[in-house]
């Protein structure tokens, strides 16, 4: 019994760290190069305006990239991933110097972001887009011009990132 307690002595601080280690192995994000291709469309990102993301998988050494905010919101609602997430950063449009140039190093946290929803903005790919930004008042300036409503990464609906989107394509007349 003594020994047993002698051993666990030792062994619940190495447990701690190692806990420790894994939290502090969170990737950092990574720049947007003009070689990145969007994980769903494989369609280069930096050639579409509008807010990107990036997802870090667990035992992957490179991030996924993607050309809207909105489907990597929806690829994280998906069951069926590679891998666990390790991080997800997201375009801070606060620092973009327009929606055209979302910018290639102003990545923030998702978790920690405040989001447009239901706005008239549509992402790099045409679907309405999931507009990130570093600060809540950010986002209340732009939905005040744009319509939608501030929330946060859980908050956002699944029916906003999963539902059909109806594009209309050039030349053609909705009715």
């Amino acid at each position: 019994m003594r020994i047993d307690l002698i051993a666990l002595a030792f062994i619940a601080p190495l447990a701690l760290a190692a806990c420790s280690e894994e939290k502090a192995q969170i990737p950092d994000p990574v720049p947007l190069t003009e070689s990145a291709l969007s994980h769903y469309c494989q369609m280069w990102v930096s050639e579409h305006g509008g807010p990107k993301a990036q997802i870090h998988l667990e035992g992957m050494q490179n991030p996924l990239f993607f050309a809207q905010v909105r489907d990597a919101v929806a690829y994280l609602r998906s069951p069926e991933r590679e891998a666990p997430v390790a991080a997800v950063y997201v375009s801070n449009m606060s620092a973009a110097k327009s929606w055209d140039e979302p910018g290639t190093t102003n990545w923030i946290d998702a978790g920690k972001a405040s989001f447009v929803i239901e706005s008239d903005a549509k992402g790099g790919m045409g679907a309405p887009e999931v507009v990130p930004f570093e600060n809540e008042a950010d986002a209340n300036k732009f939905m005040a011009g744009r319509g939608g409503r501030v929330t946060t990464l859980d908050g956002i609906p699944d029916e906003t990132v999963l539902s059909a989107v109806e594009f209309e394509l050039p030349g053609e007349k909705t009715q």
